[in-house]
């Protein structure tokens, strides 16, 4: 227990050091026109790099907030900045990839998000908020244990805290339980427009109908 809560706390302090980086980012979303009641996306590169997140989901007031190669941890601690003055009707995040990446372990990753959560509802109590599962790209695929453990623990999260929790990770793996390339982009890491498809597919019967 010592050694798990010595390294969340080494997490943290990474987390607040290695804000400076996103400050461009985030002060753009910040000096950018308020859309109350938006649908915001937001998390690490696979929401950024979704450049038609508003024709997957046309007619529903979605609002692209991804920035770089985000971690769960950015998001916690840079909640207030990104979404707070939107008022969002929803919030979809997408973060953990970075992390495993990184080293975080399960553990780690759970307890940034439940800083998310109390940080994002301290100031939204209303905003229903949603979780997209970790996802298992060809480049990481050795990091897939990591994942499935943190997953698990998130989903369990979800439900204690009333998060929606949206299951995507088997979306993107072939017959042979491994990741299908063909939905990936030549990095191996980030989605194509095939992927994008089905995740957006994915993703769709969760949000609001109007």
């Amino acid at each position: 227990m010592k050694t798990i809560l010595t390294a969340l706390i080494l997490s943290i302090v990474t987390a607040f050091a290695d804000a400076g980086k996103w400050e461009k980012e985030i002060a753009a979303f910040e000096a950018a026109p308020v859309r109350k009641g938006a649908i915001i996306f937001t998390g690490s590169s696979t929401i950024r790099l979704w450049k038609t997140l508003e024709a997957d989901f046309s007619g529903l007031p979605v609002l692209n907030r991804g920035f770089g190669g985000s971690k769960m941890a950015d998001s916690a601690q840079l909640a207030s900045r990104i979404v707070v003055a939107h008022e969002p009707r929803m919030i979809v995040l997408f973060a953990g990839t970075n992390d495993i990446a990184g080293g975080s372990t399960p553990e780690e990753i759970l307890a940034n998000f439940e800083t998310w959560v109390t940080n994002v509802r301290e100031k939204l109590p209303k905003t229903e908020l949603c979780l997209l599962e970790i996802t298992t790209s060809p480049s990481r695929w050795e990091q897939r244990e990591k994942v499935i453990a943190a997953n698990t623990l998130l989903r369990a999260a979800c439900e204690r805290h009333s998060v929606k929790f949206i299951p995507i990770r088997e979306k993107f793996l072939g017959t042979d339980g491994k990741p299908r390339e063909e939905l990936f982009i030549a990095d191996r890491l980030h989605l194509n427009a095939d992927g994008y498809k089905i995740l957006a597919d994915t993703v769709r019967p969760f949000l609001p109908r109007e």
